[in-house]
């Protein structure tokens, strides 16, 4: 079983990767680099560097503003940090990246049915995959969307924090959810999806320091949730092909049906 489990991972994750690695090449890595021009055009500078700006208003939230892809944690004496060059080199790095991702993806979904004991084929993979999209892009993008290098954003650690809990809370909540018919078990999933919400993403109020334009910015968050959408039905759809040729055409596997 732990065979069949990381073949079929990691073999899904390769295939589906590298074609959304080839989809993001023609349409999020344009407008990457369409960002950096603005980032790099005219840097701003202050006599206590570029890398963190600090809202002052009586009013303003007391989190760090920071420019995405800014200088923050190039060293103590302002060195740049490495960073594949453009060209071949960037499109091998974010392949990579991707095909890391989808291959995380691609084990996440097997777990998950196989504890949930549901048949694995392309059909039953992609609702699960559509799931997981829902839980790690769609909606954490309501409170924090897509970022492009030069946008301004809060502290990385509490956007990283307020994104695992919105995954992890809506990922529970559409378990509880689609797979009970108990009434109070339905209302505390509804709970579970708004409370990250209602708590709120971490923001900054000060749109004016972004160099990104709003359009551009608007294009890469609607395509990113485009692409992301498109890894996990793509790594979906491969699991669900791949994992019946390992285990056996129309095997069905799993160690606790609900």
């Amino acid at each position: 079983m732990i065979t069949r489990v990381l073949s079929a991972g990691l073999l899904a994750g390769l295939v589906a990767g590298l074609a959304i690695a080839l989809l993001q090449n023609f349409t999020t890595t344009p407008l990457i680099l369409e960002a950096e021009t603005y980032e790099n055009a005219a840097p701003e500078k202050t006599a206590y560097g570029p890398a963190k700006l600090v809202l002052a208003s009586a009013d303003a939230s007391s989190l760090p503003l920071i420019l995405v892809h800014g200088p923050e944690g190039h060293g103590d004496h302002g060195e740049e940090a490495w960073a594949p060059a453009d060209g071949a080199e960037r499109i091998v790095y974010t392949s990579i990246a991707t095909i890391g991702a989808s291959v995380g993806f691609a084990f996440l979904l097997l777990a998950a049915m196989l504890i949930a004991g549901d048949r694995i084929d392309e059909r039953q993979a992609m609702v699960w995959a559509a799931a997981g999209f829902a839980a790690t892009g769609l909606a954490p993008a309501v409170g924090l969307s897509p970022e492009l290098p030069g946008m301004v954003a809060a502290d990385l650690v509490s956007r990283q924090g307020w994104w695992l809990l919105t995954a992890l809370s809506t990922a529970a909540a559409l378990w509880l959810f689609l797979r009970n018919d108990s009434v109070a078990m339905r209302a505390l999933a509804v709970v579970l999806l708004l409370a990250p919400h209602v708590i709120g993403a971490p923001h900054v109020m000060d749109a004016d320091a972004s160099k990104v334009p709003a359009e551009l910015a608007a294009r890469f968050a609607a395509t990113s949730l485009a692409v992301h959408a498109a890894l996990w039905l793509a790594t979906g759809f491969a699991v669900g092909a791949i994992w019946p040729r390992l285990a056996g055409v129309g095997a069905s596997v799993g160690v606790a049906k609900t």
